[in-house]
C-alpha cells in the first residue's frame, strides 16, 4: 500500500505544483499525528505549502480533542498546510467540506461543522488549525487542514470498543467509502480529493464563505433534523448563516450556534 499511495501523492505533486509553486507532497510509513507534525513546522517558521500523508497514525487528533481511529490500508489520513489570508476565517471547516464531499460521491453529506457523512453514519472528519509567525505576512498564517476518511467501513470489534454501550454500535457504526465505490484504495481517494482541496482553499481565501454557503446547502445532512446542544437546548437545524454558523430554531426563537457540539436526536 505504501508503494501506491506514493504513487497517488507524485500524480496530486503534478497537479498542483504549477499553480501554487514550491507545493510538495510527502508520504510517511507512520507519524504521531499528520496535523501535530505541520502545526510543529509552522511554529518553527517552516511555511512552504504542503500535503503530509501518513500510512498510520498513532495518535491522530479531531475536533475538540477527541481521538481519530485509523488502520494502514483501511482509510486515509492527510493534512494540508498552506499560507493564507482570507479577509474573515470564519466558514473554512465547512468549505473543506463542501471540497471534500463533491470529490468523493454524490451521496456524501455534512454534518456541521466538521463531519463527512454517508447514508447518515459517519464518514469522516475534518480538523483545521492555524498557526503565525514573526516572518509572515501581515494577515497571513499558516493554515493546517487534517482530514480522515474511512476507506473501508470500520471493524465492528473497533467500533464497540469505542462505545460504552455495546447495543448502541449498530446505530453509530461508521461508514466506509467502499460501500459505494467498491475496491477504492487509500491512494486513489487522496488523488481525487486533493487537488480539489487546494484550489478551493485558495478560492475560500479570496472569496470567503460566501462562495461556499449555496453548495453547502445542497449537502447539510442536518436541514430540518431535531437537533440537541451540548447545554441540552433542543431545536431543529435550519441551515447555516454567512459566517457559516448553525441555524436552530428552539422555544426561544432562532439560536445562532458557531461553536457547541451538536447530536442529532429525538428531543
Amino acid at each position: 500500500m505504501a508503494d501506491s499511495l506514493t504513487h497517488h501523492a507524485e500524480n496530486v505533486w503534478q497537479a498542483v505544483e504549477p499553480t501554487l509553486h514550491g507545493f510538495t507532497v510527502e508520504v510517511l510509513p507512520t507519524i504521531d499525528s499528520t496535523n501535530s507534525e505541520l502545526m510543529r513546522r509552522a511554529r518553527s517558521g517552516l511555511m512552504e505549502p504542503v500535503l503530509l500523508a501518513a500510512e498510520d497514525q498513532t495518535a491522530g487528533r479531531g475536533r475538540l480533542g477527541k481521538g481519530w481511529h485509523s488502520k494502514p490500508g483501511q482509510s486515509l489520513t492527510f493534512s494540508l498546510a498552506l499560507p493564507l489570508a482570507p479577509a474573515n476565517w470564519s466558514g473554512l471547516s465547512l468549505a473543506v467540506g463542501v471540497s471534500l464531499a463533491h470529490s468523493l460521491h454524490p451521496d456524501v453529506r455534512l454534518k456541521w461543522p466538521n463531519d463527512l457523512w454517508l447514508h447518515q453514519r459517519k464518514l469522516g472528519g475534518i480538523l483545521v488549525e492555524t498557526a503565525g509567525h514573526g516572518e509572515v505576512g501581515q494577515g497571513q498564517r499558516m493554515v493546517v487542514i487534517g482530514v480522515g476518511i474511512n476507506v473501508a467501513r470500520p471493524e465492528a470489534s473497533v467500533v464497540g470498543a469505542l462505545v460504552p454501550d455495546g447495543a448502541a454500535v449498530t446505530a453509530m457504526a461508521p461508514a466506509g467509502l467502499s460501500e459505494v465505490l467498491v475496491g477504492i484504495t487509500p491512494g486513489e481517494v487522496l488523488e481525487r480529493v486533493a487537488p480539489a482541496l487546494v484550489r478551493d482553499v485558495q478560492a475560500f481565501a479570496s472569496q470567503g464563505f460566501a462562495a461556499f454557503v449555496q453548495r453547502f446547502g445542497q449537502l447539510d445532512a442536518l436541514q430540518g433534523e431535531a437537533v440537541q446542544l451540548s447545554d441540552g437546548t433542543c431545536g431543529t437545524a435550519c441551515g447555516v448563516n454567512s459566517d457559516g454558523a448553525l441555524q436552530v430554531l428552539t422555544e426561544r426563537g432562532m439560536q445562532t450556534v458557531s461553536s457547541a457540539e451538536v447530536s442529532v436526536r429525538p428531543c
